[in-house]
């Protein structure tokens, strides 16, 4: 786990190109405080800043082949290189080093770009083949790893994160205002796009094959499912279980490999629980694991960390988080995930890999993806009590049934059947809509965007984020089940987006930590897409299969614990009278009218809205952060918002 950066396609000399590849590497030395490389030739040039994991004394980067014909800049993991390096070897290569780059630099040589067919892992990485002068960037099917890229006065540039490509001169950070209103109605950026225009990523599962003046993106995975009458998988019930437990065994054995000690996030839930428990069976010393209390009741899951702590016997350790924590800690968060945020989530996150930082650990176990890829998630039980609902529209108890599925949040638990008929209802065409799972959520946060400014409402010119986001579904999309719909909503486009992103890599890697995902396994995902939806959501029991699957493996208290979704304080972190004084200054009218982005008189009330009765809704919550956020983005990458929104639409 590392960080790359690069040019291509330039007429800079190789010396300059090592200059600039040496100021770009060091916006990003928290990825790679092992050690750093640059190489540089005529209009090509890759640089690499270090985590060293496998191959801790020969797996220096930028890395070139033993016949010279190609160098590769890597970011991530290859878990299955044992097995492609035991296999390339019966084709009559052979390796210098013990690392998983060399591996990647003979696959490729084997198989040229279909290489990224035989990896299993996290990775982003950019290849430069001499003799077919082509550079080569790729990125991991489900999107663990970043890379992203920009074209200036002919050239491309590219880096693990956007800070770097920043440094390059006359590359310059203009907010993108259609990327803020994807924030603030999807929670991300729809890919490629990014926060700052005309700089983008490469989506997951793509590479781009540049050739001169030629380049060419293209898709080498994507998540698909059974058409709605394809029965999909069925076998008897114990069965797929069987094949299930098998997959995530073996998907967590091949991520414990590593020349240094790998621990565990252990948040208190099924999934983290289910991940620490398989990574015991692969280690011979005692597993090291880490997790987030808060001093919010209603957040913390504390009592269940330790049932698990307990029962594994695992060294554990945990970094208290408060409101102040939050607040405190929250503009480095900004700065690491380069773009604007809507929920405070991240911020403990970012807390949590500084404390596995301080133990010397680098590599954690996480289990992040299980809810994606086995219906965890309440929005996939919103939406069948929806369309059951939708049946009776007259019912008076079936919209009681939401009251069950959100015990957490006591505003909603005092609303009436009338209220939740209202909010969460639909009508049977409305369920039509591709995006019906998602629409209550995306109405809930696109609420906030009552605070935009005019001027921004004018670059946006009517713009629909959810629109463009339903440009982006798959053709067969229609003719799945609604649960896979939803599923692949969650997977395609929150969880690389936002999860991966925001609360993944870039809090993990602010402290050079690499987070491993045993669920997002590509062969688990595509034998979980064949599991039919009565085995992932059975009723109302989320994940029904893969706690038949691992049962044995808990305490009953956690086997059979109802889903309590990873959450923070909010806007109550920074509505405090001993808030940094940053926030009141990037609150203030002033500083609002300068940024140019929201509304003053607008903010100015929810400011004072929050320092008196407090911010209760989700609408309100959401802006709040998204406005602070918002602020402080401006403030780390640019200086003058406002000025650039006619320019921008």
């Amino acid at each position: 786990m590392c960080g790359l950066v690069g040019y291509t396609g330039t007429d800079i000399s190789p010396p300059a190109g090592e200059h600039l590849l040496a100021r770009m590497n060091g916006t990003i030395a928290h990825r790679g405080p092992d050690a750093d490389g640059l190489w540089a030739e005529p209009g090509i040039g890759l640089g690499h800043r270090r985590l060293s994991i496998v191959g801790l004394h020969d797996g220096q980067q930028p890395m070139a082949s033993a016949d010279g014909h190609h160098v590769i800049a890597y970011n991530g993991e290859v878990f299955n290189f044992v097995e492609l390096r035991a296999g390339l070897e019966e084709r009559g290569h052979s390796f210098r080093t013990g690392s998983d780059t060399e591996v990647i630099l003979h696959l490729y040589a084997e198989y040229g770009p279909d290489c990224v067919q035989h990896m299993n892992g996290d990775f982003a990485f950019a290849l430069w083949d001499r003799s077919r002068q082509r550079l080569m960037l790729a990125r991991d099917r489900v999107g663990v790893r970043p890379l992203f890229y920009t074209e200036h006065q002919g050239g491309l540039y590219f880096a693990s994160e956007i800070k770097a490509l920043l440094t390059v001169p006359g590359v310059s950070a203009e907010i993108d205002p259609f990327a803020l209103d994807e924030i603030f109605t999807l929670w991300a950026p729809i890919p490629p796009r990014t926060g700052f225009r005309d700089v983008l990523e490469l989506p997951p599962g793509h590479f781009m094959l540049v050739e001169g003046n030629t380049r060419r993106i293209e898709r080498y995975w994507s998540l698909d499912y059974p058409e709605q009458g394809d029965a999909g998988d069925t076998r008897p019930e114990d069965e797929i279980a069987e094949e299930l437990l098998a997959l995530l065994d073996d998907a967590t054995r091949i991520r414990m490999r590593a020349d240094v000690q790998v621990g565990a996030y252990l948040s208190g839930g099924l999934d983290s629980s289910i991940t620490t428990a398989l990574a015991t069976r692969h280690t011979a010393q005692r597993l090291a694991t880490f997790s987030v209390s808060f001093a919010s009741a209603e957040h913390d899951e504390s009592a269940f960390q330790q049932i698990m702590s307990s029962t594994l016997g695992t060294l554990h350790a945990d970094v208290h988080c408060d409101t102040n924590d939050i607040a405190s800690c929250f503009p480095s968060v900004i700065a690491h995930t380069e773009r604007p945020l809507v929920r405070t989530a991240p911020a403990p996150l970012f807390l949590l890999s500084g404390l596995v930082r301080e133990h010397g650990i680098k590599v954690v176990l996480t289990g992040e993806g299980a809810d994606e890829v086995f219906g965890g998630y309440d929005i996939f039980k919103e939406d069948k009590i929806r369309r059951f609902s939708a049946r009776q529209p007259g019912s008076r108890f079936r919209p009681l049934l939401f009251k069950r599925l959100y015990p957490y949040l006591p505003n909603l638990q005092n609303q009436s059947a009338e209220y939740l008929a209202a909010f969460f209802g639909a009508k049977s065409a409305e369920l039509d809509d591709p995006l019906a799972s998602h629409r209550p959520r995306m109405r809930s946060t696109a609420a906030a965007k009552l605070f935009f400014s005019g001027d921004l409402r004018k670059a946006l010119g009517g713009y629909d984020a959810a629109e463009t986001l339903v440009g982006q579904l798959p053709e067969a999309f229609g003719r799945w089940h609604p649960q896979h719909q939803a599923q692949y909503l969650e997977t395609r486009f929150l969880l690389p987006g936002y999860i991966l992103s925001s609360q993944g890599d870039r809090m993990a890697m602010a402290h050079g930590i690499e987070g491993r995902f045993p669920f997002l396994d590509h062969r688990l995902i595509e034998f979980a897409s064949r599991i039919p939806p009565r085995l992932t959501l059975k009723g109302l029991t989320e994940k029904h299969i893969l706690r038949k699957a691992t049962a044995h493996l808990l305490p009953e208290r956690i086997a059979n614990r109802t889903k309590q979704p990873y959450r923070a304080p909010d806007s109550q972190a920074f509505a405090m009278a001993d808030a940094p004084p940053y926030v009141r200054e990037l609150l203030a009218p002033k500083a609002i009218e300068r940024t140019g982005l929201f509304n003053p008189l607008a903010v100015e009330k929810l400011v004072a809205k929050a320092g008196t009765s407090g911010v209760d809704g989700f609408r309100d919550n959401t802006a709040y952060v998204g406005i602070l956020s918002t602020q402080l983005w401006d403030r780390t990458f640019s200086s003058s918002a406002g000025s650039r929104l006619t320019a921008a639409a």
